[in-house]
């Protein structure tokens, strides 16, 4: 499995090793030069005010893939080990977000957007900080798992603290008033899996409460990136099932902060780089972003 358009990503990459790239901050709210590839393309190109929230984002491919890893969801050793081994990260960014601008509410409301078998979402239900965490995911066997799981803690039976829903974004009512919205919307691993990203990210501000945080996590659109996890991570290590990355759907850093740089009301965006190192797991790594997988966090103005 190749990328797409090689040549393409070849000249991304030298973009990326251009000085003003290398002089990026991680803090930086600026939008940078974006690289001239396929997705970059589609990312702007399909971005619309007026898009159909009636039309999902999601693709069906995508739900098969996943209904059919569904299973194995839950072992710490099969094909979803990477996002267990993720999930401190992900905690340890949120952190880092809310430490430098928290938002006003003392107990927390997560909506974890695409959660699958909810690693993520049973974590976050579990912290003192958390008043509820509503988790949504369109591959109903992986909901199943979720569920089933989910009965094995009293703590997260607990009426309101855990709540799985098997729609979209776009299905989901968007809140009538700001109080009705959440402190922090996640999205891990899921941009790279969506027909259009500009319009799925659409749907997702209004569920941001003013004050609260958009947080993600994705993988850049570079020839590094394709040799990670398409090449090494599912055809030489088999840590990944193959079919599962279509390096065209990635997204970049830069990319992400100049779309939000156009939408009114979001204030300045993070971001952490991060690497999957063989035998030590997942580490940031400074200019990560750049490279390979990475986190990016925006708050809402208040």
């Amino acid at each position: 499995m190749k990328p797409q358009n090689p040549a393409r990503a070849l000249r991304s990459i030298r973009g990326y090793l251009s000085p003003n790239l290398q002089r990026h901050s991680l803090s930086r709210s600026t939008s940078l030069r974006l690289a001239p590839a396929t997705a970059s393309q589609a990312f702007s190109s399909t971005t619309s005010r007026h898009h159909n929230p009636t039309n999902s984002t999601v693709d069906p491919t995508e739900v098969s893939h996943f209904n059919a890893l569904a299973s194995s969801w839950w072992d710490p050793h099969g094909p979803s080990r990477l996002l267990h081994l993720m999930n401190p990260l992900r905690h340890g960014f949120i952190t880092q977000c809310l430490s430098s601008s928290p938002p006003a509410s003392h107990k927390l409301r997560f909506l974890d957007v695409g959660c699958g078998g909810g690693i993520f979402a049973e974590s976050a239900a579990r912290l003192p900080s958390t008043l509820s965490v509503t988790a949504i995911d369109p591959t109903p066997e992986v909901l199943k798992i979720a569920e089933g799981h989910k009965k094995r803690d009293p703590i997260l039976a607990a009426p309101g603290k855990l709540t799985y829903l098997n729609t979209s974004i776009e299905q989901l009512p968007r809140p009538k008033t700001p109080t009705e919205a959440y402190d922090v919307v996640t999205l891990f691993e899921v941009l790279e899996h969506v027909h259009a990203p500009g319009p799925f990210l659409e749907q997702l501000l209004p569920h941001v409460k003013p004050g609260g945080w958009l947080i993600m996590s994705t993988i850049s659109r570079t020839w590094t990136s394709w040799f990670i996890t398409n090449v090494m991570a599912e055809d030489v290590l088999g840590m990944v099932p193959k079919g599962t990355h279509e390096w065209s759907k990635y997204v970049n850093e830069e990319e992400l902060r100049s779309w939000f740089a156009k939408q009114p009301g979001w204030g300045s965006a993070k971001s952490l780089g991060t690497m999957y190192i063989p035998g030590l797991g997942w580490k940031e790594v400074s200019g990560g972003e750049q490279w390979g997988n990475y986190f990016f966090g925006v708050r809402r103005d208040a």
